[in-house]
């Protein structure tokens, strides 16, 4: 739904507010009973679910929102190739998110393990951190995984040096960056998928083809994809330059950067800590948090702050707003923090609760009669075996996609789902020539020629 600005005009109705909100109408809400599915492994063929995707309903009162849902994204989860027995199951959550989110002023808030935010298809967000650290008692790694010992003190103690969960766990991440923490699916990272970075840091897409929430556009001001604890949003890789929405687009970047150290007994700011494994090829820079240092750019609004956030203007906010950035490196690799942290800049407010105990109503989504259309690859082209048919962007409505010959006669036609970006046609049945691909998105249709077998 596209925010109507109403200048010099106090709105005294609470239900028009609360429609404008983009906390209220950002969500990818499922209208098709479109169903989960994952891949397990040695199969490339994936598996449906009996779980249905995407966010089930939105609700709202005067101060919040409650976005109901099974924590299942539209694109195929799985394999973990690290021994992950868990696959993505039923969250049967309900996430209350703060309409009026406010900057903390007070002791700020870390991030912590577990559920710090939401994405609009209703998966979790998870900050930095596996659960790992290093105990220093006995120079060695622990934790909850198997094969650890537990750390002293149990979960929540503080540790010197704590596991960073990208490096560490990137064998387990499947092909849309994400695996499950018994049973609830989540990211720690840019929410789009490892086969589209520039730099492929992972051969699971090679296997396993599947996609994420968005696809990276370095031409357009990446889309909101979620919500943060303390309610503020959170929008991909790209955005305006300046922070009053000029400037160009461009890479939003992440003020942290690695530490210039060859041994771990010092912190960031200086503080003498309990000694940590010296870098090395097993334990490498960037394997702890604390092996990064945050530096302030001036006069750089194109970096984020401590948060990995900044005040600025985006698409849903006009007028403005504090905004996380999902951030990446120049190869489209995820860059620390990530999202959110480590400590979050408002009052973290929202939680998963059990039950609504006020008055709410229900929002019904317009997405698909507001937002613009997708821009669209489809590669190789021409094909003898595969055509792949990438949408850019995010994907907020089921996709439909037709292959036909120059009479119009359908030959192939598939799906791209709501929350999805990618499909596949096999083209390797059909008879040499030149074809059209329909590609039909947001209530417009785009027609490309295509050549089979040429």
């Amino acid at each position: 739904m596209k925010k109507i600005i109403l200048s010099g005009l106090l709105l005294t109705s609470t239900s028009l507010f609360s429609q404008l909100n983009p906390v209220i109408t950002s969500w990818l809400q499922n209208t098709t009973s479109t169903l989960g599915s994952h891949y397990v492994s040695g199969n490339p063929t994936v598996i449906q679910d009996n779980v249905e995707a995407n966010v089930q309903t939105v609700q709202y009162s005067s101060n919040w929102a409650y976005i109901s849902t099974n924590g299942i994204p539209a694109y195929p989860t799985g394999p973990f190739s690290d021994g992950n027995p868990s696959l993505a199951t039923d969250q049967n959550a309900i996430f209350k998110i703060s309409l009026n989110p406010a900057q903390n002023t007070g002791t700020l808030t870390a991030t912590n393990g577990g559920n710090i935010g939401v994405f609009i298809n209703g998966v979790a967000l998870f900050d930095y951190r596996d659960g790992v650290a290093w105990n220093t008692a006995t120079n060695s790694l622990c934790g909850g995984l198997p094969g650890m010992s537990p750390c002293p003190g149990g979960p929540g103690s503080s540790y010197s040096w704590n596991r960073d969960a990208i490096p560490a766990e990137k064998l387990g991440f499947d092909c849309s960056k994400g695996h499950p923490a018994m049973g609830n699916y989540h990211h720690h990272q840019n929410p789009s998928a490892f086969n589209l970075d520039l730099s492929v840091i992972s051969t699971i897409c090679d296997l396993y083809a599947a996609d994420g929430l968005y696809a990276i556009d370095s031409t357009v001001h990446s889309p909101l994809i979620g919500f943060a604890y303390d309610g503020f949003p959170i929008y991909g890789a790209y955005g305006y330059k300046n922070t009053d929405g000029t400037g160009g687009i461009t890479r939003i970047k992440s003020g942290f950067q690695l530490r210039n150290i060859t041994a771990r007994t010092l912190w960031a700011d200086g503080t003498d800590v309990a000694d940590g494994p010296v870098v090395s090829t097993t334990y490498p820079l960037g394997y702890f948090r604390e092996d990064y240092e945050f530096l302030t750019h001036a006069g750089q609004p194109d970096y984020l702050d401590a948060h990995n956030g900044r005040f600025c203007i985006t698409p849903e906010y006009p007028n403005g707003i504090y905004c996380y950035f999902a951030t990446v490196d120049a190869n489209w690799n995820s860059a620390y923090p990530y999202v959110v942290g480590p400590y979050f800049y408002g009052n973290k407010t929202a939680a998963k609760v059990t039950s609504i105990t006020e008055t709410v109503t229900t929002y019904t989504s317009t997405a698909s009669l507001n937002e613009k259309s997708i821009e669209v690859s489809v590669y190789p082209n021409p094909s003898n075996d595969l055509l792949i048919i990438q949408l850019n962007g995010l994907n907020k409505t089921n996709s439909a996609i037709e292959l036909t010959d120059m009479n119009g006669r359908i030959i192939s036609k598939q799906t791209i789902l709501q929350g999805s970006t990618i499909g596949y046609l096999d083209v390797s049945t059909v008879y040499k020539g030149n074809y059209l691909l329909r590609i039909t998105t947001n209530n417009q249709t785009k027609v490309i020629a295509v050549s089979i077998g040429n």
